[in-house]
């Protein structure tokens, strides 16, 4: 990037000015987003990497950004040419920042107690430990006091001004009221007299509200502080007009100005018991609290309460999974008829993707950037094609798509994977893997309560046993119209096994295991589940996994003899379930195309 290096440099002056020796730039805003509103993307700023997550760190004399696999190769391409060095985390010879900051704490030791900086405004709490242990283990000091994008960031964007709207019946199936009702029983349970909620969806599922403040979430930038008798809602001014704010008023909810939150929190009583999520909170937020008040550190009520969807939600998230399918089979039958004959990119399989989403109602946006990759493109995770950097669709190969969007009545995220001319039998190998893990876990029964980064397991097994493996977690949360990456639960043996990953019934989640193969191809199917109860025995309560993601798997792909016959009863099974529910939605080529796709294996032998 042209001005990474006079970036850096400007940063570079800023922190001698301030007496630090090093400067920490995570991805992340004072909500702990994982999209930022552009005034907080600061780490792409500075370094012109552009993918979602990184974190760049820098000294007098030395410029690095840490990313996991799924953005090594991207980074690399992107960081070429500048002071900035890719740091491989997850390389066993490369340390994390907090453990690189502390070696380079103890390194500089002889010439005076070392300085790390960060803003603590964008900086978790747990963040914030992690850090401070590590640094002042090795000698150093962390100092979280200054924010110097300000002072060198000359045109950084103000405050995002997108209206926020209410989420209104029937798709909102529970009033502000109850779940007001229901957070407040949770304080009492932790015997906090506060709450303080920063994360931007924890905040507008808790009062029914939407917003158009960061790229695909429809959230808005505000805080909550939540009492025993009122709460408070802080957003810019001009955000939510006098209607919406009334109908707020009407049931305890004031709307106040978006900083006005530091003055409501240093105006808590001295004895004041808050409870705060330390991984969804910043301690730059924080530091307004009364010196004695109390913090009770705790997930979010919320968090747990809309991971769990109610059967009303789940009815209308079957709704729009007709409506999302039907848009695929639209978009498929175009592109079956198109490749080959008409030059098609990357770019336009967004174009008509999207385009198809459209057309469905109650389409709002997409929920994620789609990744349309060609062959080696694909074995990126998290690629995403430019108008300066894509590929055409043209000979024979894979192409990965993955999609999703929102709709009000639900959030959608889907990956397909299909042959273009005439796929390899080592690519159909690689595909087939991946369909037996995907189907691995949609067949499974587990207890319910079990920690979900144990079902991860259940995936990977037919992936290692063909020799195979991924870098990426198998699953994540899906909110409901909300944020397609949502929590607690989490499928991924690398996560955290902690009891809020509890799997507990209404939970969906994604099922997308993969195989990617550097510079050649990637496979990844990813279809969306839902945690449904199975069946209560003597030993305990089971779930089971119902799929509510709607798009035909092309077979094509599969190398029918590496399947059991249990496996193609599950695929021809989920085939006549597609057909059944997408056909009222479909006609003329999307039709012909979905009847097409559906046709049973076992007929077909």
């Amino acid at each position: 990037m042209p001005h990474t290096d006079t970036r850096i440099a400007a940063l570079r002056h800023a922190m001698a000015a301030r007496g630090l020796s090093a400067y920490i730039v995570p991805s992340a805003d004072p909500h702990l987003s994982e999209y930022l509103p552009a005034r907080w993307q600061g780490r792409q700023w500075l370094s012109g990497f552009t993918g979602s997550v990184g974190t760049l760190v820098v000294t007098a004399d030395f410029a690095g950004l840490w990313v996991d696999s799924r953005y090594w190769v991207q980074a690399e391409a992107q960081l070429a040419g500048t002071c900035v060095s890719l740091m491989k985390l997850g390389d066993p010879s490369v340390p994390a920042h907090p453990e690189w900051l502390a070696a380079h704490c103890k390194a500089r030791g002889a010439a005076g107690q070392t300085v790390v900086g960060a803003d603590g405004q964008v900086l978790s709490l747990a963040a914030h430990r992690v850090l401070a242990d590590a640094v002042s283990a090795a000698g150093g000091r962390l100092d979280i006091s200054h924010d110097l994008l300000a002072d060198i960031w000359p045109d950084r964007p103000g405050l995002p001004a997108a209206p926020v709207r209410e989420h209104l019946p029937p798709y909102a199936c529970v009033t502000r009221a109850d779940k007001l009702a229901r957070l407040r029983a949770a304080m009492r349970a932790k015997e906090a007299t506060a709450h303080l909620i920063s994360s931007l969806d924890d905040v507008a599922w808790l009062f029914n509200l939407r917003g158009a403040d960061v790229d695909y979430n429809p959230v808005f930038v505000g805080h909550a502080l939540v009492l025993a008798d009122r709460a408070e809602l802080y957003t810019a001014a001009g955000k939510i007009d006098a209607a919406l704010a009334q109908r707020l008023g009407a049931d305890g909810v004031a709307v106040r100005p978006y900083d006005a939150y530091t003055q409501a929190l240093a105006g808590l009583p001295a004895d004041a018991a808050v409870l705060v999520d330390p991984a969804r909170t910043t301690v730059g937020v924080l530091a307004a609290l009364p010196a004695t008040a109390r913090r009770v550190e705790a997930i979010n009520p919320s968090t747990l309460a809309k991971s769990r969807k109610t059967d009303d939600e789940l009815a209308h998230v079957r709704a729009v999974m007709e409506q999302d399918g039907a848009a695929l089979c639209e978009f498929f039958a175009w592109f079956d008829a198109a490749v080959g004959r008409e030059a098609i990119t990357e770019l336009t399989i967004d174009e008509k993707l999207s385009a198809a989403r459209r057309r469905r109602p109650g389409f709002v946006s997409l929920s994620f950037g789609t990744i349309a990759a060609y062959n080696a493109n694909g074995a990126m995770p998290h690629y995403r094609a430019t108008p300066e950097s894509h590929a055409a669709i043209e000979g024979d190969g894979l192409l990965l798509i993955d999609s999703g969007g929102q709709y009000e009545g639900g959030t959608t995220d889907i990956t397909r994977v299909v042959g273009v001319g005439r796929p390899t039998a080592e690519q159909k190998r690689d595909f087939t893997l991946v369909l037996k893990g995907m189907i691995a876990l949609s067949r499974a029964r587990f207890p319910r309560g079990v920690l979900s980064p144990m079902l991860d397991a259940i995936a990977r097994a037919p992936i290692w046993e063909g020799g195979a493996e991924y870098g990426h977690g198998t699953g994540h949360g899906v909110g409901y119209f909300m944020n397609v990456h949502e929590g607690p639960q989490v499928i991924a043996h690398r996560a955290q096994a902690t009891p809020h990953t509890a799997m507990e019934p209404g939970m969906i989640t994604s099922n997308e295991p993969g195989i990617y193969r550097p510079g050649r191809w990637g496979v990844r199917i990813e279809n969306l589940v839902c945690n449904r109860p199975a069946q209560t025995t003597e030993l305990g309560e089971f779930l089971a996994f119902e799929t509510l993601t709607l798009c035909p798997i092309d077979t094509t792909c599969i190398l029918e003899d590496m399947l059991r016959p249990d496996e193609i009863a599950w695929l021809d099974g989920y085939h006549a379930q597609v057909r059944e529910r997408l056909l009222p939605h479909v006609d003329g080529a999307a039709r012909d195309w979905l009847l097409a796709r559906t046709r049973a294996l076992a007929a077909a032998e």
